[in-house]
């Protein structure tokens, strides 16, 4: 077979670079951003969307792991108490051992992709399903995470890890370091996944574990590698969120980010009975969450309004999702 014919063929077997959904999420957006300029002026100026982009970025990046658990059929609700035993792990590195920037996040990192593998044994190895697992795990890091912050909170954090943060330090021609990583995390995980056999094999251990097995995928080990990559993916993302904060870490840090995350997945287009989705729909996902909160804060709105909006958006996308399930059978 010649190379134009495989490219062809590899062309019609591929999804659309860009699907519909992650066209409408755009679209949204922009409607969005133009609506709150008008209703807030300062809303796109440089103080409140380089806040937003900050606080867009560990969301986006954990996203993008949680996009390829969901993929394979799974989910994981632990990522809230694993952001919180990696940022305080490294907190208390910070203050007690004055690491430097690279081995504060190597070990978030790293304490990161251990949790992730603890996920990742129990559910590809001891064929539990994913929801029981990671609400299991999601307690036992919540109860570790609270050993280790001890009786308070962490103070005294200096600014080690400033290059991620809010400040100048954590920009480069205005754009945040945290953004742009994610960004950058964000586009090779969407060329890993629409342009290797390995990538592929996620989308089809979602569609049917049995027959991916059985065309020859290593289910558990794919499996077991969408959870490290999770669970690195939390490590990096904890070094976010330390910088984003001040110099004190309390006990809330990571508590409520599993929903952020799922919301964010979920919204950008990934189906929730996996074999289909999208980290570009996930950054696109986890922005317009963003930009949901910070709208509704900047507006003087009561906050619970910004969780009434974030409903809606879900419950649209699980409806399309079901309603494109169902003209794909009917076809």
């Amino acid at each position: 077979m010649t190379a134009v014919a495989q490219a062809r063929i590899r062309k019609r077997v591929l999804p659309s670079p860009v699907t519909g959904q992650e066209v409408v999420l755009a679209g949204v957006i922009a409607a969005l951003w133009a609506a709150l300029a008008v209703g807030t002026p300062a809303f796109l100026t440089a103080g409140s969307v380089q806040p937003l982009l900050v606080a867009t970025a560990p969301v986006a990046l954990v996203g993008v792991g949680m996009t390829i658990v969901i993929i394979t059929g799974g989910i994981d609700v632990s990522v809230g108490g694993a952001i919180m035993v990696c940022s305080v792990l490294t907190a208390k590195a910070l203050v007690g051992a004055d690491v430097g920037l690279g081995a504060a996040v190597l070990l978030s990192v790293a304490a990161g992709g251990v949790l992730g593998l603890v996920n990742g044994v129990l559910i590809a190895y001891g064929r539990v399903h994913a929801i029981i697992i990671t609400f299991g795990t999601a307690n036992l890091f919540m109860f570790l995470g609270l050993r280790i912050f001890g009786s308070g909170t962490v103070n005294g954090i200096p600014g080690t890890l400033a290059f991620f943060g809010r400040g100048p330090d954590g920009r480069t021609l205005g754009i945040p370091h945290a953004f742009l990583i994610t960004l950058l995390i964000t586009a090779a995980a969407w060329w890993w996944l629409r342009h290797t056999a390995g990538g592929r094999h996620f989308f089809a251990i979602g569609g049917d574990a049995q027959a991916a097995r059985l065309a020859g995928v290593r289910v558990q080990r794919r499996v077991l590698l969408a959870y490290v990559l999770t669970g690195l993916l939390v490590g990096l993302a904890s070094c976010f969120v330390i910088a984003q904060g001040t110099s004190t870490l309390d006990q809330s840090v990571g508590s409520g980010k599993e929903l952020a995350v799922i919301a964010a997945v979920v919204i950008g287009g990934t189906s929730i009975m996996g074999g289909r989705g999208s980290v570009l729909g996930t950054l696109l996902g986890a922005l317009l969450v963003q930009t949901v909160v910070s709208g509704v804060t900047q507006l003087g709105w009561r906050s619970q309004l910004s969780d009434l909006f974030v409903g809606i958006f879900i419950i649209v996308a699980v409806g399309a999702d079901l309603l494109r399930a169902r003209a794909r059978r009917n076809r």
